[in-house]
């Protein structure tokens, strides 16, 4: 069954912004005491906040500055915004999207400072999304909480039911599932129990998505 509307995820979603984050967050914790491997990081921080990132960091006994967030985020800007690529076959879905008159919009975790960032560098993906690019943090509703992504179909003026949700990440899929949403689960590197465990379809293409939306 068509959906009424889709409702994507950003950060590894729509763009390959995952890389660049998560080795800034491992290089500022090993400078401040406590060292991690990339996998490890992303199990304990895939799908939340900077501000979540900041409080088990402390709690791991990393000697974080009280101003680290946001200096983590000037200079994660500045990281991506020298070059941050979009994921594979997403210009390909949003033409398909649009050729069968189904809306999309965007719900992130994170600001909307860290999407004009990325998803500016691609004017065309970008002018597709003017107005339907929001922020938990902004809205005061970060994942796993449903808020989000009900926004999202309120905007699109869809019923919760019949939309759904692409997401990489376990909260992202909690989020989907907290707000009666299906969701499909990005997994481009192959399994990803965590993501499934919440009731995600899991996927490993976007040029795959097309079909699985029945479009």
């Amino acid at each position: 069954m068509k959906p009424a509307a889709v409702l994507f995820d950003c950060d590894g979603v729509l763009v390959d912004s995952e890389p660049a984050t998560f080795e800034l967050i491992q290089s500022d914790f090993a400078a401040h005491g406590v060292t991690r491997t990339i996998p490890e990081l992303e199990a304990l921080f895939i799908g939340g906040t900077i501000e979540g990132v900041a409080r088990t960091g402390r709690e791991l006994g990393a000697a974080l500055p009280e101003d680290w967030v946001e200096t983590y985020y000037a200079r994660l800007y500045d990281r991506l915004r020298a070059g941050t690529a979009l994921m594979p076959g997403i210009p390909e879905v949003l033409q398909r999207l649009d050729a069968a008159g189904i809306p999309f919009a965007v719900g992130s975790n994170g600001r909307m400072a860290k999407m004009e960032a990325t998803l500016g560098q691609h004017p065309a993906v970008r002018a597709r999304l003017e107005g339907l690019m929001f922020s938990g943090q902004d809205l005061g509703c970060p994942k796993p909480q449903p808020g989000l992504y009900l926004h999202c179909a309120q905007v699109l003026g869809a019923d919760p039911a019949d939309c759904v949700v692409i997401e990489d990440s376990a909260t992202g899929a909690r989020a989907a599932k907290n707000a009666g949403m299906r969701c499909f689960g990005y997994a481009p590197h192959g399994p990803n129990p965590r993501l499934q465990a919440e009731g995600a379809v899991l996927f490993t293409s976007m040029f795959d998505l097309p079909g699985l939306l029945g479009i």
